[in-house]
C-alpha cells in the first residue's frame, strides 16, 4: 500500500500541474473573444465576469478540462454503444485496425529481427532501409497508401491496419535485434559445443533471451499503431473511428469535440500499453526474468 501511495503522489502532483496549466491557457485563450463581445456590444466588463465566461464558451480556441469531460461523458455514459455518436464506438473502429496493424507489425518485426541476426548480408543491406523508412513522414505516405489499395479495390480496416504496420514494426525490429544479441557468448559457446543447430540456438537460447525486450518494443509499437490507425482515417474522409470524429469536429468548428476524441485517444492508448506490460509481466514472471530487467 506505500509503495502504491508512493507512487500515486508523483503522478497527481504532474496531472495536478498539467490541470492548472490547461486551466490558465484556456483563459488566456478564450478571453480575446469575451473582450471583442464585450466591445462589440458596448458593455463593460472585467477579469471577473470574462474567466467565467471562458470557462463555458460554446465554440472555445481551447476548451477546458471540465468541457472535455462532459463531452466524454455524453459521448459515452448516455450514447448506446452502437450510436454513431458514441465515443465508445468510434473507438472499436480505431481499436479493431490499431489491433490488426500492431500484430502484422509485430510479426513482420520478428521475422526482420530474425533474418538481421542471421545473415550478415541482411544486417548491412537492410538495417539502415528499415531505420530510413522511418524518416519519412507518415502524414505523406498515408494517402499514397490509401490510394493504391483503393485502386486494386482494397478498402475499410485494411488500408488502415497497414499504415498502423508501417509505425509498428520499427520498434519491434529493432527491439528484437538487441533482444536475439543478446546471449552471452559464452552462452552461445555452449549450444555450438552440444552442437546444436541454428534454429534450435534460436528457439531455445535467443527467442527466450530477447521476450524481456520484445514486449518493452511491443509496448512502444501499440502505442504507434494506433497514430497510425487514426492517421490511416484522415485522407480518406471516414465516416467512423477517432480520426473520423477529428475531422468532423474540424469541418464544423468543434474543438470540444475534437479534444474528447483525442483525450479518449490518450486514454486507448494507456489502456492498450497498461494490456501489453500486464501480459509482458506475466509471462517475464514465468520465465524466471526480473522484474527490473524486463
Amino acid at each position: 500500500m506505500t509503495k502504491t501511495r508512493s507512487a500515486l503522489v508523483p503522478v497527481m502532483t504532474i496531472i495536478s500541474l498539467i490541470m492548472v496549466i490547461w486551466y490558465g491557457c484556456v483563459v488566456l485563450l478564450n478571453a480575446q473573444f469575451e473582450w471583442d463581445q464585450a466591445e462589440r456590444i458596448g458593455k463593460e466588463t472585467s477579469w471577473s465576469q470574462v474567466i467565467p465566461a471562458t470557462m463555458k464558451q460554446e465554440r472555445p480556441v481551447l476548451p477546458a478540462p471540465h468541457q472535455v469531460g462532459q463531452e466524454i461523458w455524453k459521448t459515452t455514459v448516455e450514447k448506446k454503444i452502437s450510436s454513431k455518436r458514441s465515443l465508445i464506438y468510434h473507438a472499436s473502429i480505431t481499436i479493431s485496425a490499431t489491433l490488426l496493424g500492431f500484430l502484422m507489425g509485430t510479426a513482420l518485426g520478428i521475422l526482420l529481427a530474425v533474418g538481421i541476426v542471421h545473415s550478415r548480408v541482411l544486417d548491412k543491406s537492410m538495417m539502415p532501409w528499415i531505420i530510413t523508412s522511418q524518416t519519412i513522414p507518415i502524414l505523406a505516405i498515408a494517402p499514397m497508401i490509401i490510394v493504391v489499395l483503393n485502386s486494386v479495390g482494397v478498402t475499410g480496416l485494411f488500408p488502415k491496419a497497414v499504415i498502423s504496420t508501417y509505425l509498428s514494426f520499427f520498434p519491434v525490429a529493432v527491439g528484437m535485434v538487441k533482444g536475439l544479441r543478446s546471449p552471452e557468448a559464452m552462452h552461445l559457446d555452449l549450444m555450438k559445443t552440444y552442437n546444436a543447430s541454428s534454429a534450435e540456438t534460436l528457439w531455445k537460447l535467443r527467442l527466450p533471451a530477447s521476450v524481456p525486450f520484445l514486449f518493452t518494443s511491443m509496448k512502444v509499437a501499440i502505442a504507434a499503431s494506433l497514430v497510425g490507425a487514426i492517421v490511416g482515417e484522415l485522407p480518406t474522409g471516414a465516416v467512423a473511428g477517432l480520426g473520423a470524429r477529428l475531422l468532423a469536429g474540424s469541418y464544423y468548428g468543434q474543438t470540444v469535440q475534437i479534444w474528447s476524441a483525442l483525450v479518449v485517444a490518450a486514454i486507448v492508448a494507456g489502456l492498450l500499453v497498461t494490456f501489453i506490460g500486464i501480459i509482458g509481466k506475466r509471462v517475464n514472471a514465468r520465465m524466471g526474468v526480473k522484474e527490473e530487467l524486463a
